[in-house]
């Protein structure tokens, strides 16, 4: 029995010793790939005459990540053109306003032709207007122009628990609507013509940048999206194809040598490939601290989450069922 115990014993101080080796290891490995993104920090290759692309993808908030890379890429004295990737359903209104105004300055500055890999709505859409030109693959999804503003209403539910919100405001429209209580006429009033602002800008745009007007603008700008087939014959994008088409305008339209490499540029972010808060969740995973490891991925939720606010211009199918 006791020679049994003192194997026992061995066996959990080697486990904690090789815990601790594996956590030293990893986190050993996170700072030699945090040092070399600071060493190799411009990332993308800025050698050689090339065509610079970017993707713009997911939901759009107007990181200062994104707008650092477009800002890069702008004064990159090898980038000769820009092709923009759009595969997004868009964001806030406010986050897309923030890429569309950086793309105009480097579109000022160089050519630069967006690709509609998959889908450009609402704010996505509004990115793909920055360019020069819109080049979308048949069965891709372009526009739903349109504002909205979502909040749940929790006043039934906290009706049937019986709990009831106090608040002292200094004014009834501050902080309306809330969730708390049902939407007075008067905030609702409120919000509806912040909405219908904001779209007139979007609306506007849209007309400003497609030479559209009219009933032809009115019609594009219900809310739907449209195949990319569909979107061509409204003029919301110039032509259909992919890389090589968006490539092909660029040679001839701006006179672009035809053997000019296309090369990838990253945020700071994407190059290392995840946050701090992602990688320390990995470390922690890998060490077999799985509890640890859940926190950590929270955290790194949350820290994209809180940079999330204002209008949306973004496009989801409904879930609602009729």
């Amino acid at each position: 029995m006791t020679y049994d115990a003192d194997i026992m014993a061995d066996r959990r101080r080697l486990r904690r010793k090789l815990s601790f080796w594996r956590v030293l290891a990893v986190f050993a490995l996170i700072a030699v790939v945090v040092a070399l993104g600071a060493r190799f920090g411009a990332g993308s290759v800025v050698t050689g005459d090339q065509i610079a692309a970017i993707r713009i993808g997911g939901f759009i908030s107007g990181d200062q990540r994104t707008l650092d890379l477009i800002r890069r890429v702008k004064d990159a004295r090898s980038v000769r053109a820009v092709l923009v990737r759009v595969d997004s359903p868009g964001g806030t209104t406010s986050g897309a306003e923030a890429i569309y105004t950086a793309l105009r300055e480097l579109a000022a500055e160089k050519p630069t032709v967006a690709l509609v890999d998959g889908l450009a709505a609402s704010g996505g859409y509004i990115t793909a207007l920055a360019a020069e030109r819109i080049v979308s693959r048949d069965t891709s999804l372009v526009g739903s122009i349109g504002v909205l503003i979502q909040y749940p209403n929790l006043a039934g539910l906290l009706d049937t628990l019986g709990v009831k919100v106090e608040e002292v405001k200094s004014s009834p429209l501050k902080a309306a609507p809330n969730g708390f209580e049902p939407t007075s006429p008067e905030a609702r009033a409120a919000l509806e013509s912040v909405v219908r602002d904001s779209f007139a800008w979007f609306k506007g745009l849209v007309g400003q940048r497609r030479s559209l007007s009219g009933p032809a603008l009115d019609q594009v700008s219900d809310g739907r999206v449209f195949t990319g087939r569909q979107a061509k014959e409204l003029g919301l994008v110039d032509e259909l194809g992919g890389q090589r088409q968006a490539v092909a305008w660029l040679e001839k339209e701006k006179k672009l040598a035809s053997d000019l490499p296309v090369r990838e540029w990253k945020a700071e972010s994407e190059r290392l490939g995840l946050s701090f808060w992602s990688l320390l969740g990995r470390a922690a995973a890998f060490a077999g601290y799985d509890d640890l490891a859940g926190a950590l991925r929270a955290a790194a939720l949350r820290e994209e989450a809180g940079r999330l606010d204002g209008l949306l211009a973004v496009w989801h199918p409904s879930l609602q069922n009729n």
